[in-house]
């Protein structure tokens, strides 16, 4: 299975990469430009996220018709051409149309797509735990190289950078990727966004999503300009800002594994998530009300260990709430509010910069935070533990398994290309051999 996911995991590595390094010095940099207003600055950070959350669907169903590798193809290119865009801004409006075209190219949810052709039913959820990780991976490199090189090459050419990942991501795709089966999935029904939102736990996850990818990019815009310019207290120099950022993603990621292990292994991702929220919340705080360097610097890290913790198990979370055929839906929702969020949340930040002192910034952003905690631990509930029974089609029948139904069955479907009959049950009070007499021949 690792074979299989680790070329597309890389290719998302490669393209996340791209987008995060400049995040740590992108206000900054953009502030600079000719043109710049706070409001500005706000939507060139966020807006990659706009036509991400814009091309999601487009580009899912793009894949449907000429194939996964094309439609891949394309979205590399399209990205690849934003960032030299982007490299060659000399104001904030080509900025803004080199950013926007980064985002043009979304490709994450094709990626979902070709994972779930490539793998089987049962490790379809550590396999999307495993493309978690990756971008989790991406967030950490990008964090400690960005402000680096950024300082001492210039920001610009980290967008040339950017366009080099793609190209290198182009080389994978045709060198290493296979070709995927088509995978025809044969359900009870179909999957309707109305459901997926009035479920509880899918509702939470993609609140979950959201708040965490809105926070990012509040918080890039947001740490770069309290760090560097003077009317802020602290008035460091750009160069410098690798100090903060690297002990914090150090930190982030040495809290990334035993997260994902307590959330995946022992089956406690509400535990992970509200103490990352709680870490949130102090982050936000300290930094919006310290006047110590030291003590900002712990509020950065605060704010990296949380959104590590974090994401190597929403995707994986919300591909186990959801049913088989809610999944892609589920998915595409997902990363479409997040998207939308990410791009909200780096214009508010924008709009509050020009607004508003930063010890106000800090305690309202914690408060929304707050909030947040307060509907996850009344709300969210940890997944129930499943197992999933395969049966080749051959040794069942028909008439038995359409009739079938249990307390204890969460589902049942057909995966007509790998010819087995899946069932999903939970495995505490249900065994297979309660089950197999119910639909065998």
């Amino acid at each position: 299975m690792f074979k299989k996911v680790f070329p597309l995991s890389s290719i998302l590595f490669l393209r996340f990469l791209g987008l995060f390094l400049v995040l740590p010095v992108l206000s900054v940099y953009a502030l600079s430009l000719k043109g710049a207003t706070p409001l500005l600055v706000g939507i060139i950070v966020g807006g990659y996220a706009l036509t991400q959350a814009a091309f999601q669907i487009p580009f899912g169903s793009m894949s449907d018709k000429i194939g996964r590798k094309p439609t891949l193809f394309i979205g590399l290119v399209i990205f690849m051409i934003g960032s030299l865009v982007a490299g060659y801004a000399d104001n904030i409006y080509i900025l803004m149309l080199g950013r926007f075209l980064q985002g043009a190219g979304a490709i994450g949810s094709v990626v979902v797509a070709m994972i779930a052709d490539l793998v089987e039913e049962k490790t379809r959820g550590h396999a999307m735990a495993i493309m978690g990780g990756f971008i989790a991976m991406s967030f950490a490199v990008a964090m400690v190289a960005g402000p680096v090189i950024g300082g001492i090459y210039g920001v610009n050419n980290l967008f040339y950078i950017t366009a080099g990942l793609s190209l290198l991501a182009m080389v994978l795709l045709f060198t290493k990727v296979p070709t995927p089966p088509k995978i025809i999935h044969i359900y009870n029904k179909k999957a309707k966004v109305s459901e997926i939102l009035k479920d509880k736990n899918l509702l939470n996850m993609i609140i979950v999503d959201s708040m965490q990818k809105g926070l990012m990019t509040m918080a890039f815009v947001l740490i770069p300009i309290f760090l560097t310019h003077a009317t802020y207290h602290f008035d460091w120099a750009k160069t410098d800002l690798w100090e903060v950022y690297v002990p914090a993603m150090i930190a982030g990621i040495l809290a990334m594994g035993p997260a994902a292990i307590f959330g995946e292994k022992y089956n406690k991702p509400k535990t992970v998530f509200l103490i990352s929220i709680v870490l949130f919340i102090a982050s936000f705080t300290m930094m919006g009300l310290t006047n110590s360097s030291l003590v900002f610097i712990f509020g950065v890290v605060f704010f990296f260990i949380a959104f590590n913790m974090m994401e190597p198990l929403v995707q994986s979370m919300i591909s186990k709430f959801a049913k088989v055929h809610q999944k892609g839906t589920a998915l595409g929702v997902a990363n479409t509010a997040a998207y939308l969020s990410t791009f909200v949340g780096a214009m508010i930040a924008g709009i509050m910069i020009g607004e508003a002192s930063r010890s106000t910034i800090g305690i309202t952003i914690a408060v929304i935070a707050s909030i947040w905690f307060i509907w996850m631990l009344i709300r969210f509930e940890n997944p129930t533990k499943h197992e999933f029974l395969f049966i080749p089609i051959a040794d069942v029948n028909m008439d038995k398994l359409k009739n079938l139904e249990h307390e204890h069955i969460a589902e049942w479907y057909i995966n007509d290309t790998e010819k087995v009959v899946a069932i999903k049950y939970v495995s505490e009070h249900l065994s297979e051999d309660e089950i197999k007499p119910q639909i065998l021949k």
